[in-house]
Parts: structure tokens; sequence; C-alpha cells
């Protein structure tokens, strides 16, 4: 059997104008005007909320971000989870290739660094509960990727053998994450930054979902 792990944002869904929403939605909160902008910060939205706050204490020309960070926080989480499914839209042929890796008996999972209980609540909201029957986010343990625990701790809870799993993601984390634990790591090129995850050096690229059994067959061969 073979173990295929997933990051969530920007390798399963994109989920950015949500993200992003909530940001200006934390910010507004807080007596400011929005700051994030769908379709130019999606990178940013990728990389976390307090990553998107400083963005926007960057641009107001707040000197003390992390400040605006820490208050608008948890405002964030809680608009992100009110309307976490809003834009939200999954990467194309995501679906029909996770139901294709499992008919053939692979397992999947998913390891984020999305708090575990907004996770769970989107997938549960896109309907793929069910083909993930393993679940890690960042508070699942105490420490998130790119440690390596949270990854082991997945491909465990599936019962997959380390030296036949893979970690699909998007981003340096990602690889990162898979280089701690000891196991190759597929990058997409159609989330966020396109083809420069190339420069990465991932075990491979996945320019298409149509292309995944390939992909991972090469790159567990």
């Amino acid at each position: 059997m073979r173990t295929v792990v997933f990051d969530l944002d920007g390798t399963l869904a994109d989920t950015a104008g949500d993200l992003i929403a909530s940001a200006n939605a934390a910010l507004a909160e807080l007596g400011h005007p929005p700051q994030l902008v769908m379709g130019q910060d999606d990178a940013t939205a990728f990389a976390g909320g307090r990553a998107m706050l400083r963005l926007a204490a960057q641009r107001m020309g707040i000197a003390e971000a992390e400040a605006l960070a820490d208050a608008g926080y948890q405002p964030l989480l809680a608009a992100y989870g009110r309307d976490i499914d809003v834009h939200t839209t999954l990467y194309d042929g995501a679906v029909a290739a996770v139901d294709r890796l499992r008919a053939r008996g692979d397992a999947t999972g998913i390891c984020t660094n999305k708090p575990e209980g907004l996770a769970v609540n989107l997938i549960a909201r896109l309907g793929l509960t069910e083909r993930f029957p393993a679940l890690i986010g960042a508070d699942t343990l105490p420490t998130r990727k790119p440690s390596a625990a949270p990854l082991n701790e997945t491909i465990a809870r599936l019962g997959g053998d380390m030296s036949q799993a893979v970690l699909i993601g998007d981003t340096i984390t990602d690889r990162q994450t898979a280089q701690a634990a000891g196991i190759p790591c597929i990058l997409v090129t159609f989330g966020p930054t396109g083809r420069d995850v190339e420069a990465l050096n991932p075990e491979g690229l996945l320019d298409h979902y149509d292309d995944l059994e390939r992909v991972i067959d090469e790159v567990l061969a």
C-alpha cells in the first residue's frame, strides 16, 4: 500500500479568497480599512493569518506589525470559521484523482498548517471527509510543519509504510517537511507561485491532477 499525504491550502484547494476576506474582516473589527487583495496577495494568504496581518501593517505604515498580528489573529480565525467556503474551490481534478488513488488501494490523508478544527470543518463542507481518514493540523501536535512529526503522525494513523509514502504540497514548508521525514515530495505548479516551486528541487512536479498517479509512481519507483 502506498500512502499519499496532501497539504490542504494551495494544494487540494484554493482557499486564498476566504483567507483574505477573513483578514480584511479582522482589520475592519480593529477599525482599519481592507488591505489584502484577492488575486494579488494569494501567496501571502497561504503563508497564514499572521503573515496577512503583518502585510496589512506594512501597507498601513504601522511599525508594530506583531502587535497588529496578535490583536487581529483571533478575530481573523473567527471570521474565517464563519465563512470558510464562500470563495474556496478545489483544484481541477483533485477529487477524481484522490478517488482513483483510493480505488487502487492507496491510503490518503491530510497534513496541514491550518488549525485542525478549521481544516476538519473545511473538508466537511467540501464533502471530502470520508476520503481523508487521517488529518493532522497545525495544533494537533506540539509541533507543526516543517517539523517531521505531523507528517509522520499522519502516515502512522493511515497505517502507512514510510518507504512507500509521499507528500503532495505547494510550498517550501512542504518540501522541508518531507525532507525532515525522509520521504519524497511532489509540489504542484498550479498554486500561487506557479512553476517557481521547481527551484525547490522536489522529487516530482505536478502540473494537473490528471497526472497524479503517474508522478507518484515515478517518484516511488
